[in-house]
């Protein structure tokens, strides 16, 4: 009898989530163990373009995220006093049977990746670390935070972006500021909301909003990154709304509602992108831990979930995994991965420069690309 292989995912974000379902479906064993004991459900909106949506519905979660969430097709690009300038359609890189864009809340669409886990039967840990104790040609020893240990065929690291099992593994890369931060707040949406619109000038490099459901939206403000010290929790509401005084049109509804500091988030624009390889022995990065960049093309999601289906792939229909498998999955994402990150961090560095790029041939370019599948 053929001993069935196991899997430990290390990280119940997206990515994690995401690879679990997949093996899960595929009869491998599957333990998750996340750090955060309420399973990671917070955040105010996420951005999904059309090739991670096409993950989605690989995951069978489609309909799930279609309902709770908000599709739309275009872009608005408006002044600071919320004149449209111009609309643009976008690229449906899932597909013509996908929208080009689903704004959701971001603990909604938590929620629906950890009951697909569960239903798939994987074992799930919360609040639960695990250090990589020892390895070999045949697998990965592991302790984990309640004092218990495991040996799996394959970890996967999908730990995030300050991924303390790539620093395990000794892959010293780190993110890089950008130089840029964001504030997001969760809000109604205001009548007549129908798609993102993002207004470039004002007091912020951007302002903009995306539709999250029939009734909310999640808004953001850009600009420069500040040392987070001189900026206390409690003033987040109070800062926010301040910096938005400089934008009308849909944002008067917006700041208005923009009270609760615990509600806003902020946090600075990182880059990342490990080189060389994404594992070391039998332990694999995916998603954040591997790369990461602005969300300036709202692709970040969309990369760690084409990393768990990619990887996923690659590790179902193979009948050894060694060394070779592990690098084909690398050299199968990291160029792809790579012209995101590039030109992600490119759109920043012109606003950041005051310099008048090409930011629709950019965009336009690579999102045309993306509809290949990964």
């Amino acid at each position: 009898m053929i001993r069935q292989k196991s899997v430990l995912v290390i990280g119940g974000g997206t990515s994690g989530n995401a690879i679990t379902v997949l093996l899960r479906r595929a009869g491998i064993e599957v333990d998750l163990v996340e750090v955060k004991p309420d399973g990671n459900v917070r955040g105010s909106g996420i951005t999904l373009q059309g090739n991670a949506l096409r993950v989605l519905r690989e995951l069978g979660v489609w309909d799930e995220v279609r309902a709770h969430g908000f599709g739309f097709d275009s872009l608005g690009l408006t002044t600071p006093d919320g004149t449209v300038l111009h609309v643009s359609e976008d690229i449906r890189t899932g597909g013509d049977n996908l929208p080009a864009t689903l704004g959701m809340q971001r603990p909604v669409l938590q929620r629906v990746l950890i009951d697909a886990v569960r239903a798939s039967g994987a074992h799930v840990r919360l609040g639960t670390t695990a250090e990589i104790v020892a390895q070999d040609d045949t697998g990965v020893a592991v302790r984990f935070s309640d004092g218990t240990e495991g040996r799996y065929d394959l970890v996967v690291a999908a730990d995030g972006l300050s991924s303390a099992t790539r620093a395990a593994i000794g892959i010293d890369a780190k993110p890089e500021p950008t130089g840029m931060a964001i504030w997001r707040v969760p809000a109604p949406r205001p009548a007549g909301v129908e798609r993102s619109d993002l207004a470039h000038g004002g007091p912020c490099y951007i302002a903009g909003y995306t539709p999250t459901s029939k009734d909310t939206l999640y808004a953001y403000l850009v600009e420069p990154n500040r040392d987070r010290a001189t900026i206390p929790p409690e003033s987040y509401a109070d800062e926010m709304r301040r910096l938005a005084e400089g934008y009308g049109g849909a944002w008067d509804e917006i700041r208005a509602s923009i009270t609760d500091p615990a509600q806003v988030n902020y946090t600075w624009f990182d880059r990342l992108l490990v080189e060389g390889s994404w594992h070391r022995g039998r332990v694999v990065l995916v998603g954040d831990a591997a790369h990461c960049c602005p969300p300036t093309m709202a692709q970040g999601a969309a990369m760690s979930l084409e990393d768990a289906w990619v990887l996923s792939q690659m590790l179902t229909s193979a009948a050894v995994w060694d060394e070779r498998l592990l690098m084909d999955y690398y050299e199968r994402r990291v160029d792809r991965v790579r012209m995101v990150v590039e030109a992600s961090v490119r759109i920043g560095q012109w606003q950041l420069d005051g310099e008048a790029g090409d930011v629709a041939g950019l965009m336009g370019t690579t999102m045309t690309a993306l509809k290949e599948l990964p």
